[in-house]
């Protein structure tokens, strides 16, 4: 190893009492985790370089090891059965029509740290290391990079650099990115045009009559109950008809929800119909499937090493608010490309403007304080606490990716929770990303 870390209890005691964050109903110290390394280590920790691969992971045998991972011929909600998780989140285009996102004939370069490293972070009163964290959660892939360098990529439940991985909602900010894109190239005039401006299906309902911009941050004012993904959530019906056996279709999916209990743009609540909305507006606008303008204005461009994929609905519209998948050097990728302000592979991708739009708060917003105090939501991507400008792209069952524009880093994880959201452990990942900005934030 190079370079040792050396842990020095009596500064970790001086650290002892942070500010408090609620996340998903539970308090986690996030202060001190900056301080930390300045004050306890030394110096950085590596290991062996290259990825790593492991049969194993936290409660595989739940998780169908035996069985090899396996894949159901159907399943909704995915992921209901604990042993298909791994195979399902994995393989989601064994399951579902989608729509390929092709790679271009030349890959970008993704350089390799000669040795990986090894974060070290504070939680639940005492000092860890990442191995632990890998010991402990369901993570399928964990990859960490910074600049144009990986640093880090470990793969759990046998799965490899190969297999691609579903996003959950990480797919909303492709979405928002797009309507970006959209709006640079003219095809979308204003993001306060209302939806039914370029679908006029949805001309009449509430829906159609929001603006983008609303859309953009959740907050079009229609009733819709998203909050813990079970049969009773609006999220499930939304689900069942655009995937289920009996899908409709995204229009008719829709127009189950026309009742507008708030203004747009006066109160944040979060509904995946709201991308859904955005997704066709982007389509009808370029007059192409989201997933070719997808393909050539961002994936090609990204110089993606694999093929992507969206799932899509009986009309063959994609379901723009989940279920696309992706290698996970590719969704490093993208978030490289992010916290470069849309500038990748020698090229600007997305607009720098709108994507520091995108991520920009103000502090007196109804867009604060969202699902927790200080976290902010943009343009469908949610803004971590603190004077330092970092954002998030999250997807239920444990998907993130953390981006940090200051330091060029982030950190992707994808992962087989057992719940879509409340985990008594999710805060945990937070944790770490806190401590791998602080360790290895710098340039």
């Amino acid at each position: 190893m190079r370079s040792i870390r050396r842990y020095n209890p009596s500064a970790v005691m001086l650290l002892i009492s942070p500010s408090i964050l609620l996340v998903e109903g539970t308090m986690i110290r996030l202060l001190l985790l900056a301080l930390l390394s300045a004050l306890v280590f030394e110096g950085e920790v590596f290991a062996q370089s290259g990825p790593v691969f492991s049969d194993t992971g936290p409660e595989a045998e739940a998780y169908g090891a035996s069985s090899g991972y396996p894949v159901p011929p159907f399943e909704y909600p995915p992921g209901v059965r604990q042993d298909f998780m791994v195979g399902t989140y994995s393989h989601f285009d064994k399951l579902h029509p989608m729509r390929t996102v092709k790679r271009p004939a030349t890959p970008s370069v993704l350089k390799r740290a000669a040795e990986e490293i090894v974060p070290v972070y504070h939680y639940d009163g005492r000092q860890k290391a990442i191995g632990e964290y890998l010991d402990t959660h369901p993570v399928t892939g964990l990859l960490i990079a910074r600049e144009d360098t990986i640093l880090f990529e470990h793969y759990q439940y046998a799965r490899t650099d190969k297999d691609r991985f579903l996003s959950q909602s990480m797919a909303k900010t492709l979405t928002g990115l797009l309507v970006g894109i959209a709006v640079s190239e003219g095809a979308i005039h204003s993001i306060d045009d209302t939806a039914a401006s370029y679908v006029p299906e949805l001309e009449g309902t509430a829906y159609g009559a929001t603006p983008l911009r609303a859309l953009l941050h959740m907050s079009s004012g229609v009733a819709f109950l998203e909050r813990t993904y079970q049969p009773d959530d609006d999220i499930f019906k939304l689900h069942l008809a655009l995937l289920g056996n009996n899908a409709v279709g995204a229009i008719a999916a829709l127009r189950q929800f026309n009742t507008r209990d708030a203004p747009p743009s006066t109160r944040f609540a979060y509904a995946s119909p709201e991308t859904e909305v955005l997704g066709l507006v982007v389509s009808r606008a370029v007059h192409m499937p989201l997933a070719d303008y997808l393909t050539t204005r961002i994936w090609q461009k990204l110089g993606a090493e694999s093929d992507a994929a969206w799932a899509i609905d009986p009309t063959g519209q994609e379901v723009a608010y989940c279920c696309f998948i992706a290698t996970l050097r590719d969704w490093a990728r993208l978030g490289l490309m992010l916290a470069n302000d849309g500038a990748w592979n020698g090229q600007q991708i997305v607009p720098r403007q709108w994507l520091r739009d995108a991520t920009a708060v103000p502090r007196d917003s109804y867009l604060r304080n969202t699902i927790a105090q200080s976290w902010g939501y943009g343009y469908q991507v949610w803004i971590l606490p603190g004077e330092r400008r970092m954002f998030l792209l999250l997807g239920i069952h444990g998907q993130g990716l953390f981006v940090d524009p200051e330091s060029k880093l982030i950190m992707l994880q994808t992962a087989v929770r057992k719940l879509p959201v409340g985990n008594p452990k999710s805060p945990e990942a937070m944790a770490l990303w806190y401590a791998v900005v602080a360790q290895f934030g710098h340039r």
